[in-house]
């Protein structure tokens, strides 16, 4: 449907925004009107910040456990399942110890307990702000990769899992 929608003398922005039809503000538009200011931010606004807090605060409290609870000390998490079956180490190994290192502050560490992991955690927070700034002025989040890319990620997956199994790629493996 091209152009804004109508609801009455309002039109409704993809924004959230509520403006009146004729451009002066009155009373639930979202603007204020002359003399008047706003008691704070609209709830489009809020609504659309909600999404990108809440995976930050869900991530937090994952790393937070994580930061608490030593995954280097035996009996805490369950041992993955692809280690326990064939003996080899898949792309997720170490990521909980990469975690925990990465929380107290111990890079190298996290880093030689996955790297993959580690640079996923920069890769999520420049993300994360990309996505955060979006949402405050209204634009939505879209990355959209070629299938060029997804076979590049997934063959660098790939080669990562082979070499951290391999004798000469024994530093790779948690």
């Amino acid at each position: 449907m091209p152009g804004p929608q109508s609801h009455g003398s309002v039109l409704k922005r993809r924004t959230g925004w509520m403006v009146p039809r004729s451009g002066q503000a009155g009373p639930g538009t979202g603007q204020a009107g002359p003399g008047t200011a706003q008691a704070g931010p609209p709830v489009g606004r809020l609504r659309r910040l909600a999404t990108p807090l809440g995976i930050l605060a869900t991530v937090t409290a994952a790393f937070a456990y994580v930061g608490t609870v030593d995954p280097n000390e035996p009996g805490h998490y369950p041992v993955c399942p692809l280690l326990k079956i064939t003996g080899a180490y898949c792309p997720g190994c170490g990521g909980l110890r990469s975690a925990h290192a990465f929380i107290h502050g111990d890079l190298g560490a996290a880093f030689s307990a996955n790297a993959v992991a580690t640079t996923g955690y920069f890769l999520f927070a420049a993300v994360w702000v990309l996505w955060l700034v979006r949402a405050w002025r209204g634009q939505s989040l879209r990355i959209v990769l070629a299938p060029a890319w997804w076979w590049s990620i997934g063959a660098l997956l790939l080669i990562f899992t082979v070499v951290r199994n391999l004798p000469f790629g024994s530093a790779l493996a948690p």
